[in-house]
């Protein structure tokens, strides 16, 4: 059981990762999940997954109405990317429950590292204008979608930082637009996920509760700054930094705990 200046902290830092998720669309689990075990002090990798799941997949929806308004989100996209995710987060999520909680943030922090440097090499193309979904890179969509899915559901996450590359190989889209209409995916993933951990008990609900809260008010701030930041390709080279920085710190922690 947390106390409250462990619940005090998760709000803080719950700011931090909505305000990540409206700037780049990606992040949240990312950050949710290592701020649980390693500064909140969640003891069990698992319950930080699935809690953080429910959380980003929350804030992930408020930030969706930000992006809405502004009018950055492809929905036919968002919409074809999650129909076919949500089936592969079921599935890894059931896989990744299975695995020892610091192997998984090990191989976590791996595979930020390999996005990462796929992000930074692509940081020049800046999409191309009114970029769609249609018959032409359906198949595109719906297979990345699916591996993106099983990805999201192994290691807990809503899958932004994957979903936003995603989108962008499979339809070249700007980055904003590829911010935006991530978060339709990131919502669904997250629920199928956090579900599938809270039918096993491994979801904290009062520091799910305070995350929620403390993310919606990131999430707003983040949109913003995202709106005036796109037409720079800057997105992208904040994207790829952070996941660097987090995913450093995680492999230092969880080898050392392996």
């Amino acid at each position: 059981m947390l106390d409250t200046i462990q619940y005090l902290l998760g709000a803080v830092f719950a700011g931090l990762v909505g305000f990540t998720l409206g700037l780049v669309g990606g992040g949240g689990s990312i950050l949710a999940v290592p701020l649980m075990v390693y500064l909140v002090g969640v003891t069990n990798p698992h319950v930080a997954i699935g809690t953080s799941a429910l959380a980003v997949a929350a804030n992930a929806a408020t930030g969706l109405l930000s992006h809405a308004r502004a009018g950055t989100v492809k929905w036919r996209c968002g919409l074809m990317y999650a129909g076919a995710g949500v089936l592969g987060a079921f599935a890894g999520s059931s896989a990744g429950k299975a695995v020892d909680g610091q192997h998984l943030l090990f191989l976590f922090a791996i595979v930020m590292v390999a996005v990462g440097i796929l992000m930074l090499r692509g940081r020049r193309n800046l999409g191309v204008e009114g970029a769609a979904c249609n018959r032409a890179n359906a198949s595109k969509v719906l297979g990345f979608g699916l591996g993106t899915g099983i990805f999201s559901g192994f290691f807990g996450i809503g899958g932004g930082f994957l979903i936003v590359p995603g989108l962008i190989a499979s339809t070249r889209m700007p980055m904003i637009n590829a911010v935006g209409t991530s978060l339709v995916a990131v919502t669904a993933f997250g629920l199928a996920t956090a579900t599938n951990y809270a039918l096993s008990g491994l979801v904290d609900w009062p520091l799910a509760g305070v995350f929620i809260a403390g993310g919606v008010v990131g999430g707003m701030v983040g949109t913003v700054v995202a709106k005036r930041l796109s037409d720079r390709g800057t997105l992208t080279t904040v994207f790829a930094i952070l996941i660097f920085v987090v995913a450093a710190y995680m492999l230092w922690k969880s080898a050392a705990a392996l």
